[in-house]
């Protein structure tokens, strides 16, 4: 079985690639489980260039296969922030309650035309002979006029997805995942991975 290491200490997003890995021959483990312990420098000035950095880094204590993904809200009405730095937005130790309070009161009386936006994400994969693959994929919408939903997190309550009346925090987990930029990008990246095993 082939062993992938997830460049994550996010138990949601680990449950997520385990779901979306799980028809393939594969055990999905994370930094922390495998060992691996070490401080990552996010300095790239895009979500796919932090991707490859994090699953670089993280690639130099392992053989495995390993995958690290950067994910962020862009708002087109606040210049695509908080983007590349929504986990670091206002503070990394501010609660995502605040910051997403934060964003609603910087949007006070715009239009629903007015507040699109989307959520992405890149995904990065180092291959044992250190190769590297990157996948990009968003989730469009808008932001709403007020938190809403229980089951999400990060900036889901505030994100109402194209075609829905509710957040992405107010829908099923296996429903977000059929239209989640994470969900895509990894499905993406899972098809990259397997042409990439049928030629090994």
């Amino acid at each position: 079985m082939t062993k992938i290491v997830f460049a994550t200490g996010n138990k949601d997003k680990l449950r997520e690639v385990r779901e979306i890995m799980k028809d393939m021959d594969v055990e999905v483990v994370s930094m922390k489980e495998e060992g691996i312990l070490v401080d990552i420098v996010e300095d790239g000035t895009s979500f796919e260039e932090n991707a490859t950095i994090k699953a670089r880094t993280i690639a130099e204590h392992t053989d495995a296969i390993v995958l690290a993904d950067d994910s962020g809200l862009e708002v087109d009405y606040l210049n695509k922030e908080p983007g590349i730095y929504s986990a670091r937005y206002m503070g990394e130790d501010t609660s995502y309650t605040i910051k997403n309070q934060a964003i609603l009161d910087r949007l006070e009386g715009t239009t629903k035309e007015q507040r699109t936006a989307r959520f992405v994400c890149a995904i990065a994969a180092v291959l044992p002979d250190k190769k590297v693959l990157v996948t990009r994929q968003t989730m469009e919408g808008t932001i709403g006029f007020q938190a809403d939903g229980e089951n999400g997190f990060g900036y889901d309550p505030i994100f109402v997805p194209d075609g829905y009346d509710c957040s992405s925090a107010a829908i099923s987990a296996e429903e977000k995942n059929e239209i989640s930029h994470r969900g895509k990008a990894l499905r993406a990246m899972r098809d990259m991975l397997k042409e990439t095993m049928k030629k090994n």
